[in-house]
């Protein structure tokens, strides 16, 4: 599942003035000789394009790609919080024997918003510094120099959201899951909640997983291809 929003609307306007702003007095379009360097796996058509143009369209991008990356954050982080606060709400209300339970599912769902408080998506960082760097006042704006630290924001956006789908994602999530269950069968002789708990666990870290923002690694491939 991937969450999508359109690249209008005023956010994507608001970069297109501020980089038509930060540019004010670069003239265009500039002779091919003159144009930025492209990124080694970049086409022949992203060369033909004019930086200004492809300067605005990572940023609008980047721009429209944080909007979903913070739905995804805040929505997977709230709802794992409140799931958290719940089962300390419940404990005072159960038999005493079954608190380790719920006291487990509360660790278990501090862990998933620790997660998202400290390893956020990269994007939620390196779009909104791209658009502070844009906006930056500058006697002489360098488009290359601009466009070079977008790109390299681009890329590292582009292999974050990648790197957080692999294979030992998985695993971790899986072997984290099936700790807590054999902490509550082998230390409580509690193995159905510690069944409950592993296999809810484990199916929430996979939709956390299958549903995070993956929209900047086609809009890196996208923009190698000069396709737009």
């Amino acid at each position: 599942m991937r969450l999508t929003t359109g690249i209008g609307g005023p956010g994507a306007a608001a970069v297109a003035v501020a980089v038509t702003a930060a540019l004010l007095g670069w003239s265009a379009p500039a002779r091919a000789e003159d144009r930025c360097p492209i990124p080694d796996a970049g086409s022949t058509a992203l060369g033909g394009q004019e930086p200004e143009r492809r300067l605005t369209w990572i940023a609008d991008h980047l721009s429209a790609a944080e909007g979903n990356a913070r739905l995804w954050t805040f929505g997977w982080g709230g709802g794992i919080a409140a799931a958290g606060v719940g089962s300390l709400v419940a404990v005072p209300f159960v038999a005493p024997e079954s608190r380790v339970d719920w006291y487990t599912g509360a660790v278990s769902a501090g862990v998933g918003v620790a997660a998202f408080v400290f390893a956020p998506p990269a994007i939620l960082h390196d779009a909104p510094a791209l658009r502070s760097e844009i906006a930056r006042p500058r006697s002489e704006p360098d488009v290359c120099a601009l466009l070079a630290s977008a790109e390299a924001r681009l890329v590292h956006d582009a292999r974050d959201e990648e790197q957080q789908g692999r294979w030992y994602i998985h695993l971790g999530n899986l072997l984290f899951n099936a700790g807590l269950g054999l902490f509550l069968g082998l230390g409580y002789h509690h193995w159905g909640s510690g069944a409950i708990n592993a296999l809810a666990g484990a199916a929430v870290g996979e939709a956390i997983i299958f549903t995070r923002p993956t929209a900047t690694i086609d809009d890196l491939g996208t923009y190698l291809r000069g396709g737009f």
